[in-house]
């Protein structure tokens, strides 16, 4: 009886959550390397990184006053210029008319707030993420309300989503 061979590839997140590290590296913030990747059945439809917007110097070269600046992480948010990666593949993904709705997206750390409503508004059905945010909270609690499945990537982990929340109405008492 033939033995039966381990496949050696990575699994689906394991190979989506490479793929976001790499485009990562094209990231221009000066402050940190972010990298998104969405896919539907298995498939790339759209990448994105953290930068400056198009036809705006980057931020390595001083782009973002912010970023230039030595304020402490976490602060003047306000003043940043840069897109987030989610953002940047959302993005992107209508420009070229892929719908993006149903789909997963991977991404390097958790969202932040604004990129969590990017998510739930653009119709992604779940978020694997790498390392947490400072607003992980929140955004669980916005995506277990809309019912957005998300989870922390394990190397090597069985892929388990998270349950997401039933809203269930009241009935009237008659």
């Amino acid at each position: 009886m033939p033995t039966r061979k381990t496949d050696p590839r990575p699994g689906w997140d394991e190979y989506f959550m490479d793929i976001a590290h790499v485009v990562a590296r094209r990231s221009n913030c000066s402050r940190r390397s972010v990298g998104a990747v969405i896919m539907k059945d298995n498939h790339i439809l759209s990448t994105g990184y953290n930068g400056t917007p198009r036809r705006v110097k980057n931020c390595f070269e001083g782009g973002c006053p912010r970023c230039a600046g030595k304020v402490k992480s976490g602060s003047h948010l306000d003043e940043c210029i840069c897109s987030h990666a989610e953002q940047n593949a959302i993005c992107l993904a209508a420009e070229h008319g892929n719908s993006i709705g149903g789909g997963t997206i991977y991404v390097t750390i958790s969202p932040c707030l604004t990129c969590a409503k990017m998510i739930v508004n653009a119709g992604l059905a779940e978020v694997v993420y790498g390392g947490d945010y400072a607003f992980l909270d929140v955004v669980g609690a916005l995506f277990r309300e809309a019912g957005v499945k998300y989870r922390k990537f394990a190397p090597g982990a069985k892929a388990t989503a998270s349950k997401p929340k039933t809203i269930t109405k009241r009935r009237k008492a008659k």
